[in-house]
């Protein structure tokens, strides 16, 4: 059996990345391709609450080396993955109090071994009023220039993770009520 392709997709709260995949995941069901959608974010929280962790939020409070701990623990799970096509729903960094850490650092790619990095983005303001009608979560201050911010830190981020494998980039930009047109450009660059 061929490896399975793993992509890993990363985009900041509130650029509809959980739509954009639910678009993308019914596109390869349609060509008899085996999938597997893994939140990078869950496993790591699935095994800190092992731990005592009780909110997924406060991962990103916990120490450096917690976190990197977490994160070759998740890292591991997603390579034994055998599917045909493999999307890892992460992010690019986390804000933590130390400044921005990499939700991919070198040791998590090297275990993963991405085929594949698709960014999402939307437009500032868009992503501002998602947020401020998102209950779900517990955030930190939410301001349009923080998004800004935000979108330039998962550049620079994504596009070093690409530096660092040889893997391609695609970023797309989710556009309020284009979710069809930006899961299209994400399925065309990946040849599924």
């Amino acid at each position: 059996m061929a490896e399975s392709k793993k992509i890993v997709m990363v985009g900041i709260p509130g650029v509809g990345k959980t739509t954009l995949l639910s678009k993308i995941v019914e596109h390869i069901k349609d060509h008899q391709k085996s999938i597997q959608v893994i939140s990078f974010g869950t496993l790591m929280f699935e095994v800190a609450k092992e731990n005592g962790i009780k909110d997924r939020d406060e991962l990103r409070r916990l120490s450096i080396p917690r976190q990197q701990e977490l994160q070759k623990i998740a890292a591991e799970k997603i390579a034994s993955q055998t599917e045909e096509v493999v999307i890892i729903d992460t992010h690019a960094f986390i804000s933590s109090p130390e400044g921005y850490y990499p939700g991919l650092p070198e040791h998590v790619l090297k275990i993963i071994k991405p085929s594949n990095f698709i960014s999402v983005s939307a437009k500032p303001e868009e992503i501002y009023s998602r947020r401020m009608t998102d209950e779900t979560r517990n955030r930190d201050k939410n301001t349009i220039e923080n998004v800004k911010k935000e979108l330039d830190v998962q550049s620079g981020m994504i596009s070093a993770c690409a530096v660092i494998t040889g893997s391609p980039v695609k970023h797309v930009l989710n556009r309020e009520g284009k979710v069809d047109e930006a899961a299209d450009k994400i399925i065309q660059s990946l040849g599924l």
